[in-house]
């Protein structure tokens, strides 16, 4: 069976995903700070007939993040799909004209060097076998600058959308597809915004491989 490894997963997007992934036979490994939370996201969808296992770490510490994806891959086996979507609303960003150095260090942590230590661990695998999906996450401001708080997160956004899409061309000819989705909406505002709707995006990315970035917004968005 293959196996999706959804980093940052929570009780909204990431249950969506693994659930979308799980109905088409994939083991889901779950990863996330809470090894209490990631258990009951495991049990929900056991009870749908998915196989599922939560694996705690905390993205701001690669060695955390590096371990919990080797034990998935004792568990499971080889990671076929990672996605990376960690999001933490306590997580308070700046301003860009107030930002300093750190404020911008703690959210580059928190985004970019997470998905880095991810990459590292589960892309060696995936060359090997000439196979493999990397799939990254952000929101609206990685696209498109905007004010206030999401000032600092959008600079660190913007490095992982970047950082996304230089793998893509890195691995194009390499049987791994990487792909971005910006999400330019507040999940679960509305009609178009569900997150089992905005979790078909990363099927379509795993089994189209068409596209480097998929965009989704509504009128009235984010966007």
């Amino acid at each position: 069976m293959p196996v999706i490894a959804v980093i940052g997963a929570g009780p909204g997007l990431g249950l969506s995903i693994a659930r979308r992934f799980g109905r088409e036979g994939f083991q889901v490994a779950l990863v996330s700070r809470t090894q209490d939370k990631l258990d009951a996201l495991a049990a929900r969808l056991a009870e749908e007939g998915i196989e599922a296992a939560g694996f705690a770490a905390d993205v701001t510490r690669p060695d955390s993040l590096q371990s919990a994806l080797a034990a998935v891959a004792d568990r499971f086996g080889a990671v076929d799909v990672l996605e990376y979507s960690p999001a933490d609303p306590t997580f308070a960003g700046a301003a860009a004209v107030d930002a300093t150095a750190q404020d911008l260090q703690k959210q580059l942590d928190y985004y970019l060097y997470g998905a880095v230590a991810a990459v590292r661990q589960v892309l060696p695998a995936m060359l090997e076998r000439g196979s493999g999906t990397l799939l990254f996450s952000t929101g609206a401001s990685s696209v498109r600058p905007m004010g206030g708080a999401f000032g600092s997160i959008g600079v660190a956004a913007a490095a992982l959308r970047n950082y996304a899409m230089a793998l893509g061309i890195d691995l194009a000819e390499r049987g791994v597809h990487a792909a971005h989705v910006a999400i330019g909406v507040f999940i679960g505002s509305g009609p178009g915004t569900e997150p089992e709707t905005i979790a078909e995006h990363y099927w379509d990315a795993y089994t189209k491989r068409d596209q480097a970035e998929i965009v989704h917004t509504v009128p009235g968005g984010i966007w």
